[in-house]
């Protein structure tokens, strides 16, 4: 069997129940019992991840009568492009490799979202949902297109409107967290990447899955890890984001947090929804909550699944 599709075997299996899954105003009973229309949604991944990292999510929201599209940003799935040194195996050149896709932009991500939204257009603009860094790349098309997005979800995802770029948060206080130490490779001055190794020793993968995965058993987050790219261009992290409030700013958004998160820790997604609703008080984030580490993809696609299928 191909990789790939051992890969979309076990990406499509069952994920186990979650601990929670509420609305994040303290009280509110969940309104699982609502019925919702047919709806189109878009789906990008985050840093290093691929539309393959969805199929769970596409699978269970396509059976509750939805038009579900998720797709590869450039850099990522099946439009990466490889150091060659991360094919031959030799870790040292690896570290050191400048990388062929060091020239792609934040921009060149948009690009791609806003034109699957042209051809999904229909009765209702369609709900895009960013996780991780694919945040940064949703709030961009936000500012850039806000007239063809419905809404735009931020699954525990970057919203730095306020301070220019993602990267603005890294020094942050309430970003430090020990998860990821070891798992980046390299200078990214001298690589153009921000680098990891999905292709690591036992040790690392190890590393790996306490960061993103720690909640998924251990043999599921081994095919979500081997469908990683190891090279996220350095303009979706560099690039300020451009948001402004008469664009953006009036496009209808919600924020599901998960809790349990060691990659973006549940203080700095709190940040970023205070930030921005301090920014546009009128149009503040509708709360949601998961119980989850990083990837609710992975480890309760059924929990996030209901959360969007709820949507407006």
């Amino acid at each position: 069997m191909r990789r790939r599709q051992f890969l979309s075997k076990n990406l499509g299996l069952a994920a186990g129940a979650v601990a929670l899954a509420t609305t994040g105003d303290a009280g509110a009973a969940p309104n699982a019992a609502r019925p919702a229309a047919p709806r189109t949604y878009l789906l990008i991944h985050g840093a290093w991840h691929s539309s393959l990292h969805w199929a769970r999510v596409v699978r269970l929201l396509s059976a509750r009568g939805h038009r579900v599209v998720a797709i590869d940003l450039p850099g990522h799935g099946l439009s990466a492009k490889f150091p060659r040194a991360y094919l031959t195996g030799d870790r040292a050149a690896f570290a050191a490799e400048v990388s062929p896709q060091k020239d792609i932009r934040l921009d060149d991500g948009a690009d791609a979202v806003i034109a699957a939204l042209r051809e999904l257009q229909g009765e209702s603009r369609p709900i895009v949902v960013g996780h991780s860094m694919g945040g940064t790349v949703i709030t961009r098309v936000g500012e850039r297109a806000p007239e063809l997005v419905g809404r735009l979800v931020y699954l525990s995802a970057y919203c730095p409107v306020r301070r220019g770029p993602a990267s603005a948060f890294g020094e942050l206080p309430e970003a430090k967290q020990p998860y990821l130490d070891g798992l980046m490779l390299g200078n990214p001055a001298q690589t153009g990447v921000v680098r990891i190794d999905p292709r690591g020793d036992a040790k690392y993968r190890d590393t790996l899955r306490a960061a993103f995965y720690h909640d998924v058993p251990a043999e599921e987050a081994l095919a979500f890890a081997l469908a990683l790219t190891p090279d996220l261009p350095l303009g979706y992290w560099t690039t300020d984001v451009g948001a402004t409030k008469e664009r953006w700013g009036k496009v209808p958004r919600t924020f599901i947090r998960c809790t349990e998160d060691r990659a973006l820790p549940i203080a700095l997604q709190d940040l970023m929804i205070r930030e921005a609703d301090a920014w546009t008080p009128d149009n503040r984030f509708d709360r949601k909550t998961l119980k989850t580490s990083h990837s609710p993809f992975a480890s309760a696609p059924e929990a996030l699944t209901g959360l969007l299928h709820e949507l407006a």
